[in-house]
């Protein structure tokens, strides 16, 4: 069983809200859920519109097709329509507007009645939604009224009570008089306890549980919500959070704490991120920590600011003027920037350099049911590796000295009787600056050296979905592009066709030997997708292994991929 719920109305009317309301209700009842929320950069007004896919089993990608859509008002229909299933179910108001399709099933439920005879705030009109919702798929109010006694109970029982009879209502309207509607969709069932949560807090917890001690940020669509987040968690972490004036200032605060001792981490997305270059050059060069969220939005410049796409990936590759070592993550869904993001801390500690989790809006802003045990795995099996970090030393202090895996030891100020220069310029080992040859040659050579170490040591191939022996298909791909590939290779293969995913998270710098043994076969149909119009990430592999993949999916109107999208296109 799957189905898509979807929601819409206007910006300010909580449509957020009741969209991960209704997830959480589908999970805690059982099921496994994923929802993408499309809102444009304004306050109010606007459409917004947030669709769950509910499902017996673990989804992580949209469906093209929706079967029950709530319009709170006439613009939703007007946007969505074209996407209905057929007997797809429809709640609107009468008193504002009537569908005229045939193919569908009306249930009119009169909202602004509700609201004028019992005086509530336009932004209820969710919550009476929220009620019909529940009745149309043959659940109850049971989870929704616990849900708004925690949501409400601080302002008190009148409010809590105010609230529930909202939803009884729109409860009791499809009850009495769309009994022939009704499914059986939303049935309790027994499954393990799961949380339903977004990538933005993913990266939150990750680097919680990586023991990160200040985390610094100038709000920036998609990657606001981990600000806002990692604040709220403050008291209980004892994570510094500091929301600067820009992101010059955010990277640099940043550098400093890390400078000082502490794991710390920045986000934004690509405009922020093109201010913050110049200091992530600084640390290359002066071998400082730093873990860096860049979250995509369609660009270039202010471009689509809350739409998704994957076009920075040569830009994070690249960012920074010189020469220096870097790693770039891409992870495909929550696990994965839950296992990405507690990596990176340790990486960047371990290489004294600059880590980037590569995001977009599909995956900060989307939520999914996750395991609570593969949390609790998580924190149960992580361990903080600092490195080559020390805190004190009885020799003669080296903060850049050479060795044979372009690591040195990395002395925290503050010992007693060692001091060492750490800035912007090269260096010889003491670090004091120089503008020697012979010294020059050997720093870089010494930080080009930490490469060859993270290959040897950390560096991972991309994961396989499907057998990449019997496959005539094999989609390659990165980030949040997973989860509808996945989804499609399940189409595919029920209709004969069968398929295998390469899926890259760790994408650079890349092992050549590993890659190309994995693309030996020129008998197979390879297909980059990607969410970019320039195929970046083919490119990326062109360069770093000299693989050049001719079958291109691109799409770049800032919406994510859906599988059967994927699936149309493949026959195209």
């Amino acid at each position: 069983m799957k189905f898509t719920w979807k929601i819409g109305g206007e910006a300010g009317f909580g449509i957020l809200t009741s969209g991960l309301v209704f997830s959480k209700i589908a999970n805690r009842l059982g099921y496994f859920t994923f929802d993408y929320i499309e809102y444009p950069s304004l306050i109010r007004g606007g459409h917004n519109a947030l669709e769950v896919v509910v499902s017996d089993e673990p989804i992580g990608a949209l469906k093209k097709d929706i079967d029950f859509l709530v319009c709170l008002n006439e613009d939703t229909y007007k946007h969505h329509k074209h996407r209905l299933a057929p007997q797809a179910h429809v709640l609107f108001d009468p008193d504002e507007f009537s569908p005229q399709e045939n193919n569908i099933l009306k249930i009119s439920v009169p909202f602004k009645k509700i609201l004028s005879d019992l005086k509530g705030q336009p932004v209820m009109k969710n919550t009476i939604a929220m009620g019909a919702s529940l009745a149309v798929l043959g659940s109850d109010l049971e989870i929704l009224n616990k849900i708004m006694e925690d949501q409400f109970l601080r302002k008190g029982q009148e409010i809590v009570d105010f609230n529930k009879k909202f939803a009884s209502l729109g409860f009791d309207q499809v009850k009495r008089n769309f009994s022939q509607h009704i499914k059986t969709y939303l049935q309790k069932k027994e499954s393990e306890q799961k949380l339903v949560i977004s990538g933005n807090d993913a990266f939150c917890l990750g680097a919680a549980i990586a023991d990160c001690r200040l985390y610094c940020a100038y709000p920036m669509t998609p990657s606001s919500t981990v600000l806002t987040t990692m604040a709220s968690w403050q008291v209980k972490t004892g994570m510094v959070v500091r929301h600067a004036e820009d992101e010059i200032s955010v990277i640099n605060t940043a550098l400093g704490s890390s400078f000082a001792g502490v794991r710390s981490a920045v986000g934004t997305s690509g405009g922020g991120f093109a201010l913050m270059v110049e200091s992530v050059s600084f640390a290359g060069i002066a071998e400082i920590p730093i873990v860096i969220f860049l979250a995509q939005r369609a660009g270039p410049a202010t471009g689509m600011p809350t739409w998704t796409e994957q076009g920075d990936l040569l830009f994070a590759v690249h960012a920074g003027h010189g020469e220096f070592p870097k790693m770039v993550f891409a992870p495909g869904d929550i696990e994965e920037m839950l296992e990405l993001t507690a990596k990176a801390f340790n990486l960047a500690d371990v290489y004294q350099t600059p880590v980037i989790i590569m995001s977009d809006m599909f995956l900060s802003e989307s939520h999914k049911s996750i395991s609570k045990k593969f949390i609790e795995e998580l924190i149960e099996t992580y361990k903080v590796n600092r490195g080559k970090t020390i805190f004190t030393t009885i020799n003669k202090y080296l903060r850049y000295k050479l060795t044979d895996d372009g690591i040195s030891p990395r002395l925290i100020p503050g010992a007693k009787g060692h001091f060492y220069q750490a800035n912007s310029y090269e260096h010889i080992e003491d670090g004091h600056t120089t503008e020697d040859a012979q010294a020059r040659k050997q720093q870089v050579e010494k930080r080009n050296k930490k490469w060859d170490t993270y290959l040897t040591n950390d560096f991972r191939p991309p994961k396989i979905f499907g057998n990449i022996e019997t496959a005539e298909i094999i989609f390659v791909s990165w980030g949040s592009n997973k989860g509808p590939i996945l989804e499609a290779q399940k189409i595919l293969q029920q209709n004969g066709k069968e398929t295998a995913l390469m899926h890259f998270t760790h994408v650079f710098p890349m092992k050549r030997e590993i890659i190309v043994s994995l693309f030996r076969d020129n008998t197979k149909r390879y297909v980059l997708i990607e969410n970019n119009s320039h195929a970046q990430f083919g490119k990326l592999l062109l360069m770093e292994t000299g693989i050049e993949l001719k079958e291109k999916m691109l799409k770049y109107d800032g919406r994510p991929f859906l599988p059967e999208e994927i699936v149309y296109n493949l026959k195209s």
